[in-house]
């Protein structure tokens, strides 16, 4: 991938954000993707037995579900990282992000509650059974990238898409600017340095000094930015032919993919004119 520092452009790329964390004992339909050989909460238990994971949770988020899941002091869970061996690719240098894999787990085994470390383990084990087969490194090297580059474009991808039908287009927007020497200028690379998640992005923030501003760094992040699912991590091994450069969800349910810059101009100005009546709505 070509990564020479063109010209930027000054309209935003995307204006993008959401963030929720579900830790029940009930699956959640159409977020987690479920394990094979979980057990699942009994019916009529008050205490839940499982912890849903749904796509797209930073690690910090997933730090915070499993403290409370397994009743813990809030911080429990980041730091018995030092504690537990996690089989991450080198390149992670012990960062979990993009590797606590979303799915539902069991807090108890053997009639035992579980720890933070194994259930951290048990995430990471997963996210490596799912991203090292054939398929994955087939894919990554198609894309001349490796498994963990994949990764931090699926956490794109998953930040990014308004939805599921969408995140091929997102891919291959990352993928034609990062071949034709573009920054990337994602808004939820921003919202993860600042550790937030907002649609509204200024000025300001456009010019923070953090290796997750891909408006003034080039290539990709540095980590994966959430933990994100098969579909994205399909996406970003295998994305659909086109010309995209530019896209902007103006309304929910009406994301606009353009290689015009003149055309995403205008598509931005209806997305902020949208914004402008949602808040005089309120």
């Amino acid at each position: 991938m070509h990564m020479n520092t063109p010209p930027r452009s000054t309209i935003r790329l995307t204006r993008r954000g959401r963030i929720a964390l579900i830790a029940t004992g009930a699956v959640v339909a159409g977020t987690a993707v479920a394990v094979p050989l979980l057990s699942l909460e009994s019916e009529g238990e008050k205490k839940p037995t499982t912890l849903v994971i749904p796509e797209g949770r930073r690690a910090g988020q997933v730090y915070d579900a499993v403290d409370k899941a397994l009743a813990q002091p809030p911080g429990t869970a980041k730091k018995s990282l030092a504690k537990v061996h996690l089989k991450l690719p080198n390149e992670a240098e012990g960062n979990p992000e993009g590797y606590l894999f979303p799915a539902t787990y069991p807090l108890e085994r053997n009639g035992r509650k579980t720890t933070p470390e194994a259930l951290l383990s048990f995430m990471v084990d997963t996210a490596n059974q799912k991203f090292k087969g054939a398929p994955v490194a087939a894919g990554a090297q198609r894309n001349a990238m490796n498994v963990y580059q994949a990764v931090t474009i699926a956490s794109i991808i998953q930040a990014e898409a308004a939805t599921k039908a969408d995140m091929g287009k997102v891919a291959r927007v990352i993928f034609n600017r990062l071949e034709r020497g573009m920054p990337l200028q994602m808004d939820s690379t921003i919202n993860y340095a600042l550790n937030r998640s907002t649609l509204r992005t200024t000025s300001a923030d456009l010019r923070i000094d953090s290796p997750y501003n891909s408006y003034q760094r080039m290539g990709l992040p540095p980590t994966p930015i959430d933990n994100p699912g098969e579909e994205a991590m399909r996406a970003a091994i295998s994305p659909p032919p086109g010309d995209w450069l530019y896209f902007v969800t103006v309304k929910p349910g009406d994301t606009r993919f353009t290689n015009s810059f003149e055309e995403h101009r205008r598509n931005v100005a209806e997305f902020n004119k949208n914004q402008q009546k949602s808040a005089k709505a309120r």
